[in-house]
């Protein structure tokens, strides 16, 4: 019977402590990417149903980025939106559409204006008010694969 010596047993201890240190280092760094498959025509022709895409979490967004929210009035729904400028308030007034009114969750990102590319087929902010920037689309995976491009907004797109 081998018997470990008190060296060997801290050895080995320290050894187990890096190894879960390095794993959680992995998963966070790797979980800040999300793989998100596009549904819907709110998107066209940046984007179209089908496509799939690589998010970043937890990014800060700038105006123009193509982005993954999530509505206060509608908290199990995820969209693909176009960044138009951050709502100062942090609160759904009621002025921002039907649905506004509540209070946005303290545990979701900083709330953005978001608008789809696609004007005759998109619900966002103008019916719904400010949504939650959840990360930043950064490529298109499937069916195109490339780097999606910010589209500068002017006056009339940051609503």
């Amino acid at each position: 019977m081998i018997v470990p010596t008190p060296a060997t047993l801290l050895r080995d201890r320290a050894a187990g402590r890096f190894a879960r240190e390095l794993w959680t280092g992995v998963r966070r760094v790797w979980m800040r990417w999300r793989r998100v498959a596009v549904r819907g025509p709110s998107m066209s022709p940046a984007l179209t149903d089908g496509d799939v895409v690589l998010v970043t979490l937890g990014v800060r967004p700038r105006p123009g980025d193509v982005v993954l929210v999530r509505w206060p009035a509608r908290p199990g729904q995820l969209s693909v939106k176009r960044a138009g400028r951050p709502d100062g308030g942090g609160t759904a007034g009621a002025g921002d559409g039907p649905h506004g009114g509540g209070t946005v969750g303290a545990g979701d990102g900083p709330y953005w204006r978001v608008r789809g590319d696609n004007p005759f087929g998109s619900t966002d902010s103008r019916e719904l008010g400010p949504a939650a920037v959840l990360g930043v689309v950064r490529f298109r995976l499937w069916p195109r694969p490339g780097r999606l491009a910010r589209k500068p907004v002017v006056d009339g797109d940051a609503l």
